[in-house]
């Protein structure tokens, strides 16, 4: 699949690096000449290149924003995301570990209208980037979960095989409008393996019987 990444940070270089470890096409968007983070995820990994966002984005099946949720409405700005598949990886985060948007809404839902015709799917989001570097909890009978919502089926299932690629158990909890819940459960997590001092090598699993 030809996967296009905007942002390429701690979140989405780990995420970069896995999947093009799993045979995908990714490029990140971007020159390397003006970002740090472009060219230290393009050193870790040969399979991976770097294009013009326009050029990027438009080549790709899938785009994976991995911004800070502040840069996203700049990030997306003049992007042609029109029938694109969005993978919504960035969480508002307020002060205190609140809520960036007062739980009035969520980031994804804001996203989605900045970018009407995209399909946003909100993955990879309610864990650390630990987790997204390396995703085997060996010594255990289940994998480990990762929720995802979007409001289109086919999207959805797209988003689902990346997830199973990377070795997490895709646990769809339905439609964007449970993005606001994913977010409070990244909070949740940061409170529990940052604030706290846990270990940010925890995750959930889905137990079914």
């Amino acid at each position: 699949m030809k996967i296009t990444f905007i942002g390429s940070g701690q979140v989405g270089g780990a995420l970069a690096h896995n999947l093009a470890r799993c045979g995908h096409q990714v490029t990140l968007a971007g020159d390397p000449e003006g970002s740090d983070s472009i060219r230290k995820t393009l050193a870790r990994n040969p399979d991976l290149g770097a294009a013009p966002t326009l050029e990027a984005v438009q080549s790709a099946e899938v785009i994976f924003l991995a911004t800070p949720y502040g840069a996203a409405e700049a990030a997306l700005k003049d992007i042609p995301l029109a029938g694109k598949i969005l993978v919504d990886c960035t969480n508002p985060v307020g002060p205190g570990l609140s809520h960036g948007l007062n739980s009035v809404a969520s980031g994804s839902e804001r996203i989605q209208a900045l970018v009407p015709q995209a399909k946003v799917v909100k993955a990879f989001t309610i864990y650390g980037f630990e987790n997204f570097e390396n995703s085997a909890y060996p010594g255990y009978s289940v994998k480990p979960a990762m929720f995802f919502c979007g409001d289109d089926p086919a999207a959805k299932q797209a988003v689902a095989g990346l997830i199973a690629d990377l070795g997490w158990e895709p646990v769809d909890v339905g439609g964007l409008v449970q993005a606001l819940h994913l977010e409070h459960m990244t909070l949740l997590w940061i409170r529990m393996a940052r604030a706290k001092g846990g270990s940010p090598h925890q995750v959930w699993a889905a137990l079914r019987r």
